[in-house]
């Protein structure tokens, strides 16, 4: 599988700059998904273990987010929210940035097929 350019894509609309295309360029799949937990890290509320909205709102401006609305904060906590509980966890919040990012949902193939050759090499 050839491997996706990397490119940051702007939504004209939001203001929104995508760079985890690059990201996954420079860091591969492995170490995307880490930069994902360490963000997840950043966001989310200590004491329970998951990114709330409070928790959002509170650490936002950590990764550039400050100019969001506590309507875009609660929409973000909601379209990743799989399991109703109200919150994100850490599986949650990486499929979430995902599907966030045209780009990156185009090229997941790729990075999971790196990620499974590189789990699988002693036994291929």
């Amino acid at each position: 599988m050839a491997k996706p350019s990397a490119s940051a894509s702007a939504n004209p609309s939001s203001g929104f700059e995508d760079f985890l295309p690059i990201m996954a360029d420079k860091l591969g799949g492995e170490g995307l998904i880490g930069e994902l937990c360490n963000g997840f890290n950043l966001l989310m509320d200590s004491e329970k273990g998951v990114i709330t909205f409070d928790s959002l709102k509170k650490n936002s401006a950590l990764l550039g987010l400050q100019d969001l609305s506590d309507d875009d904060l609660r929409c973000m906590v909601k379209e990743g929210d799989f399991d109703g509980d109200g919150a994100l966890n850490q599986m949650e919040f990486c499929v979430l940035m995902f599907r966030l990012s045209p780009e990156l949902m185009e090229a997941s193939g790729f990075f999971l097929e790196e990620a499974l050759q590189h789990d699988f090499k002693d036994f291929i």
